[in-house]
C-alpha cells in the first residue's frame, strides 16, 4: 500500500519522533528518516554538530542495503525523487531515506571482533565480555578468539544497558537466537568486504524490527556512528607499540572527552575545532572506502 503524500504547498512537515541523531516522519506504513548532522556519544547528544555527517551516514548506509541481496530489511530508497513532495527541499536533500515502517526491537544487538570500548572495560574488570569469560591475558585492542555477540537494551534517553546473551533470552526468548545469528552472519559478511580494502571493523551494533512476523535489519548499517573501523596497517602500527588504535569514526570525540575527564551526563562537553575537524576527515574516509565496494 502506498503512503499518502501531502500536497507540496502544506507547511514543512513536523518529525513525529526525534531521535539523538535522526529525526523520523511517519508517513503510515512508510517513514522518512532524515539523518541529521547531531552527534551523540556515550548516549548523550551534543551541542556542537559534524558538518556534513548526515549526508555521509544516509550514503553509507544507502550502499551497505544495496549490497544486501538476501538479508530482509526496510530500506526502500535514498533517492530524492522516491520521497513523497513535502520532502524536496533542499534540508531534505542527500540525508532522507524511505523505509519500510516496523515495530522496532528494543535491544541494540551489538557485534565485537576484537576488545575495544565498553567490552575491554568489562575484561579489564571482570575478565568477562557480556557476562561469558574470556582467556586471561588479552590486551586492548586484541583480536578476540571468534566475535563476539554483546547486546544491549535499547534506551532513547540516557544510557543503554548492556545485558549478557543469557539476559536477553530471557527478555526476548522468540528473537534472541535468530537475531544472534543474523548479527553473526552480517558482521562477517562486512568484516570480509572491507578486510578486501584494507580495513578492519572493529564492532558494530544492528537493530531489527518486526513487519508481518518477519525480523527486518533497520536503522543504520556499517556507518561510522554504528561501528568502529581502523586501516589494518594502522592498526599493526598502534598494537605494536602498545598505543590507542586511530580508529576511523567517532572514537576520536569519545578519546577526547575520556581525556578532559567528563561524567558522560549531561551536558556534553564542547569540542574542539580540530576534533570535529579530525572526526568529519575520518567520516569522509570511511564513505569513500565503502562507496568503493
Amino acid at each position: 500500500m502506498e503512503a499518502v503524500h501531502a500536497s507540496t504547498d502544506l507547511a514543512p512537515p513536523v518529525p513525529s519522533y526525534k531521535g539523538k541523531v535522526r529525526d523520523v516522519y511517519d508517513l503510515g506504513d512508510q517513514m522518512v528518516l532524515v539523518s541529521s548532522d547531531r552527534l551523540s556519544a556515550f548516549d548523550v547528544v551534543f551541542g556542537d554538530t559534524i558538518p556534513g555527517k548526515g549526508k555521509i551516514l544516509n550514503q553509507i548506509s544507502a550502499h551497505w542495503f544495496s549490497l544486501l541481496k538476501n538479508v530482509p530489511h526496510h530500506f526502500i530508497s535514498e533517492q530524492a525523487d522516491a520521497l513523497p513532495p513535502q520532502f524536496q527541499g533542499t534540508a531534505f536533500a542527500g540525508r532522507s531515506v524511505l523505509v519500510k515502517k516496523t515495530k522496532r526491537i528494543d535491544f541494540e544487538c551489538v557485534v565485537r571482533a576484537f576488545l575495544m570500548g565498553s567490552g575491554f572495560k568489562e575484561y579489564a574488570a571482570s575478565g568477562t565480555l557480556a557476562g561469558e569469560k574470556l582467556p586471561v591475558g588479552l590486551v586492548k585492542g586484541q583480536l578476540l578468539p571468534a566475535p563476539a555477540f554483546t547486546p544491549a537494551v535499547k534506551n532513547d534517553s540516557g544510557h543503554d544497558e548492556n545485558i549478557s546473551f543469557a539476559e536477553m533470552k530471557k527478555r526476548l526468548p522468540a528473537y534472541a537466537d535468530t537475531l544472534r545469528e543474523k548479527s553473526l552472519a552480517l558482521f562477517a559478511f562486512a568484516f570480509e568486504k572491507l578486510k578486501a580494502k584494507g580495513i578492519y571493523i572493529l564492532d558494530t551494533k544492528f537493530e531489527f524490527g518486526i513487519l508481518n512476523d518477519e525480523l527486518l535489519l533497520i536503522d543504520e548499517i556499517f556507518t561510522p556512528d554504528s561501528s568502529r573501523f581502523v586501516e589494518i596497517a594502522e592498526y599493526e602500527k598502534a598494537i605494536a607499540a602498545g598505543v590507542e588504535i586511530p580508529t576511523m569514526d567517532k572514537q576520536i570525540v569519545r578519546d577526547y572527552v575520556e581525556s578532559i575527564g567528563w561524567d558522560k551526563n549531561p551536558p556534553a562537553p564542547r569540542l574542539p575545532a580540530e576534533v570535529i575537524q579530525k572526526t568529519v576527515a575520518q567520516y569522509k574516509k570511511m564513505e569513500e572506502v565503502v562507496l568503493s565496494l
